[in-house]
């Protein structure tokens, strides 16, 4: 298979800037969407002030009383923001070592009785007490608000990528205010000895674009290559891990390329692995069935040039094809996470787990 790949890619963002080199990024970026789903991004316009304050709040976050954690618990938000204690997932039948904490942009809830369930998935964040970790809420929300401006200037040049005007993919998005991306801050214990070493299990995203803050040294994410090997993907110190979702693979009829990928928990006796993932979603009523993008024929050779990847266990968010993005994700939220189901859809939790909470649930 031609395209297939060893690496992931590294695109310097600065070619951007200047008119003479940003056809040589527009290139890359193309080959990387296509054949790879997966690369790194240098250079970017994220405060690398901001990003190094985060950093250095993240073991504090974690190190917080277990009271403190609790009192902001995802179980209590309809919106699945919060807390998720070591072990609350499980990919594949097999528990996924992590502890995280998800937030998201500021956002008030659009949903009001009557109205469709997928309007509850975003609202705003519980945040930890300010007293025990004074700044962080203020350092996340710059954080998550300069990413997300780098997510619309880089969806706009993935177009370009594409042979498409740059704004074409603007349709799937709602005005600011109407709009919400998530984040994760993700702790990876050193495996213990006892489990197997799956800091989470093989999926794939399911919005547009992830950003990828690799906030320690460790190794542990990898790709699946076209062929089904995995590819290490260690981190590089300045740098996002960019990939795409299941919904940019659905609306470009599988041009660009969502990759399979999974976390390896750091080994007995290390540190624990840091990261902080950012989501970027689109409209939560976008029925991306109902788009169609048309793309130049010499791009839309490169696909077939390219070949198609072979199955992978990942097969999270299938849905796009008959649901509104909102409902897809809403669906893979409720899998992952049926304890907050049961608490605030009671009706789609008793839809997909008929005979009560699972001792075990499938986050993908």
């Amino acid at each position: 298979m031609a395209a297939n790949f060893s690496s992931v890619p590294v695109l310097d963002f600065a070619l951007v800037s200047d008119n003479a080199t940003k056809p040589e990024f527009i290139l890359q970026l193309r080959h990387a969407l296509i054949n790879v789903g997966f690369l790194y991004l240098s250079n970017h316009t994220v405060s690398q002030e901001v990003t190094n304050d985060l950093i250095d709040y993240i073991p504090r976050l974690f190190d917080l009383p277990q009271e403190a954690k609790n009192q902001i618990f995802m179980a209590n938000s309809p919106h699945f923001l919060g807390y998720s204690k070591l072990g609350a997932e499980f990919t594949k039948g097999k528990t996924d070592y992590r502890e995280q904490f998800d937030f998201a942009t500021p956002h008030e809830t659009q949903w009001k009785p009557g109205a469709p369930e997928h309007l509850r998935l975003w609202g705003p964040s519980q945040w930890p007490d300010e007293e025990l970790i004074p700044g962080f809420k203020t350092t996340m929300e710059i954080y998550l608000q300069q990413v997300q401006a780098l997510s619309y200037q880089f969806i706009s040049l993935l177009a370009e990528a594409f042979g498409l005007p740059s704004d074409a993919l603007n349709k799937f998005y709602d005005t600011d205010e109407l709009m919400q991306h998530r984040g994760k801050v993700v702790k990876y214990p050193a495996n213990d000895g006892s489990l197997t070493d799956q800091g989470v299990g093989p999926h794939y995203d399911a919005g547009f674009l992830t950003f990828l803050l690799t906030a320690s040294p460790h190794r542990g994410l990898q790709v699946q290559n076209l062929s089904g090997q995995w590819i290490d993907v260690p981190p590089i110190p300045g740098t996002f891990v960019v990939n795409i979702g299941k919904a940019l693979e659905f609306v470009t009829r599988g041009l660009a390329r969502a990759t399979s990928h999974r976390v390896l928990s750091p080994p007995v006796g290390s540190t624990p692995r840091y990261s902080v993932p950012f989501f970027q979603n689109i409209s939560l009523n976008a029925r991306l069935a109902d788009e169609v993008l048309d793309f130049p024929p010499e791009i839309l050779q490169l696909k077939e040039l390219r070949g198609d990847p072979v199955q992978t266990d990942s097969v999270n968010f299938a849905e796009f094809d008959r649901e509104p993005s909102g409902k897809v994700n809403l669906i893979g939220r409720v899998k992952s996470h049926p304890d907050v189901a049961q608490r605030h859809y009671p009706d789609l939790f008793a839809q997909y787990f008929p005979n009560g909470l699972p001792k075990q649930v499938s986050a993908y």
